[in-house]
């Protein structure tokens, strides 16, 4: 069996999030065949900025970004919840992901194999947030990984003072969306 490359993304910039630490946990309970890199440079993108978005104007790091999304068999996106929507940082990288006006360079989000998942604190954990990406990535024409659902509530008690996820329950769900993942980019492969 060959390994899938993964691209993971928080969308969260704290030190100590459970997003990031949920990608971690990911990283720790891969059932097997995905390499699974988290992306660092979500703090150093710019706002987006049509007049700087052409294949000669585009800033380095973004264009970083959207080679190594080009590259990678798959996304794993983390999201915590902001105002009930995802945090203007991950829509801001979005934005710099989702476009080729020049219509030479490809859209490096179009029909990439991709899972969603996040934590947060209250009840509801990033239930809206979630559904919110969802709609982006439909527009950006993700090929997104529908089942299971993880919603991380109450994520502080989730894990531990490490930051490792210790509820089974939750690891439970991580390996299953892993693993549809998995199968996801699998499908791909052989279409193509």
């Amino acid at each position: 069996m060959s390994t899938s490359t993964i691209l993971a993304i928080s969308g969260s910039l704290r030190a100590d999030s459970h997003n990031t630490q949920l990608l971690r946990a990911a990283q720790k309970f891969n059932p097997g065949g995905l390499e699974i890199e988290i992306y660092e440079g979500l703090r150093d993108l710019p706002p987006y900025d049509l007049d700087l978005d052409t294949p000669e104007l585009r800033p380095a790091v973004v264009d970083e970004l959207r080679r190594r999304v080009t590259e990678a068999d798959g996304l794993l996106i983390a999201t915590p919840e902001f105002n009930y929507s995802v945090p203007g940082v991950l829509k801001n990288a979005l934005d710099w992901l989702s476009t080729d006006w020049t219509r030479t360079e490809g859209l490096p989000l179009s029909r990439k194999p991709t899972a969603i998942l996040g934590a947060g604190p209250g009840s509801f954990g990033t239930v809206r947030a979630q559904l919110a990406l969802r709609q982006i990535l439909v527009c950006t024409d993700n090929d997104v990984v529908v089942k299971p659902e993880v919603h991380v509530f109450r994520s502080h008690e989730r894990f531990d003072a490490d930051g490792n996820l210790t509820d089974e329950a939750t690891i439970e769900l991580l390996q299953g969306l892993l693993t549809n993942l998995r199968a996801k980019i699998d499908t791909v492969a052989v279409r193509a």
